[in-house]
């Protein structure tokens, strides 16, 4: 089993020891709170696979068929770029989920990236059962 632990706020998911990686990179993205974003690489590394960044992103393009619902646009590239607007609606679509949480968004890049950064490692824990 997966247990999440987030600050002061305990959040439990019961995840089995089966899941799939994508399954567990859909779980760590539900948990990016709103106005804020993660890399692909944080999310691999926070997985335990730190050189799993491309298969992140892969799971984000999938994401947009899972229920509960994935927040995809809250994952961007290891420099806050829009590397996966492609795989939204529209081509703009990503940028104006971001900019609808209160984050600024030029050429495809988050202004002030890192102050709107979201490290699953300094914020979650992580334990198998």
């Amino acid at each position: 089993m997966l247990n999440v632990a987030q600050n002061f706020h305990i959040y439990t998911k019961m995840v089995p020891n089966n899941t799939s990686f994508f399954e567990n990179v859909y779980e760590v993205a539900r948990l990016i709170p709103i106005g804020r974003v993660t890399s692909y690489g944080a999310i691999g590394a926070y997985l335990g696979s730190a050189k799993s960044a491309r298969m992140v992103g892969w799971a984000m393009n999938n994401a947009h068929h899972q229920k509960p619902s994935v927040p995809a646009h809250r994952v961007v590239n290891r420099n806050g770029m829009l590397t996966g607007k492609f795989h939204f609606a529209s081509a703009t679509a990503m940028q104006h989920l971001l900019e609808a949480e209160g984050i600024e968004v030029k050429h495809d890049q988050i202004v002030n990236f890192y102050s709107h950064f979201w490290d699953p490692q300094e914020h979650l824990k992580i334990t198998h059962k």
